[in-house]
C-alpha cells in the first residue's frame, strides 16, 4: 500500500542536481556555469521576466489597436423567466420590486450597478417592476400579464 509519505520517484525519472561552484574538477566551478561578465554573472543579480536588454520591449513594438470607451454602461442583466422562477420560489412578493430585493435574492450581484430585464422566458405573475432599463420584448411581458415597469434614472 502506497502512502504519501513513502513515495518515491521512479528510477530514471529524475536528473541529479547540478552542483556548481565546487572546484575545477567538477566542470562546474570557476563561473559556476554563469559564463564570464555581465549581469546575470554577478551575485545578486535581479531583472525583470520582460527586461530585453534595452532593446526596445514588445508591448512598446506591437501597435496598438481600438480603443475603450469610459462612457459605456455595463448593464446586469436579469431575464423575464429569472423573475417567474423566483416567484416561484416565493422570493418576490413586495408592491414595488426594486434593486435591493434582487440584489437580496442573488438575481443581481451588485446592488449599486445599473441592471436591465431582458426578455428570455415567460411570465405569469404580475410584477410592479423598477429597473434602469427594459428590453422591448421584456417591457411588452411585462404589460401583458398586467404588470408595471418604472425606469430608474442613471
Amino acid at each position: 500500500m502506497d502512502i504519501l509519505s513513502n513515495l518515491k520517484y521512479v528510477k530514471g525519472s529524475r536528473k541529479p542536481k547540478k552542483r556548481v561552484g565546487r572546484g575545477e574538477g567538477t566542470g562546474r566551478g570557476g563561473t559556476s556555469t554563469r559564463g564570464m561578465n555581465g549581469q546575470k554573472s554577478r551575485s545578486g543579480a535581479k531583472y525583470r521576466a520582460w527586461f530585453e536588454g534595452g532593446q526596445m520591449p514588445l508591448q512598446r513594438r506591437v501597435p496598438k489597436k481600438g480603443f475603450t470607451n469610459i462612457f459605456k454602461i455595463y448593464y446586469q442583466v436579469i431575464n423575464v423567466s429569472d423573475l417567474q422562477r423566483m416567484v416561484d420560489a416565493g422570493k418576490l412578493n413586495e408592491e414595488r420590486i426594486s434593486s435591493a430585493v434582487f440584489y437580496k435574492n442573488g438575481a443581481i450581484s451588485k446592488a449599486a450597478a445599473p441592471f436591465k430585464i431582458l426578455g428570455n422566458g415567460e411570465l405569469k405573475a404580475k410584477l410592479n417592476i423598477e429597473a434602469h432599463a427594459f428590453s422591448k420584448s421584456a417591457k411588452e411581458k411585462i404589460e401583458a400579464v398586467g404588470g408595471t415597469i418604472t425606469k430608474i434614472e442613471l
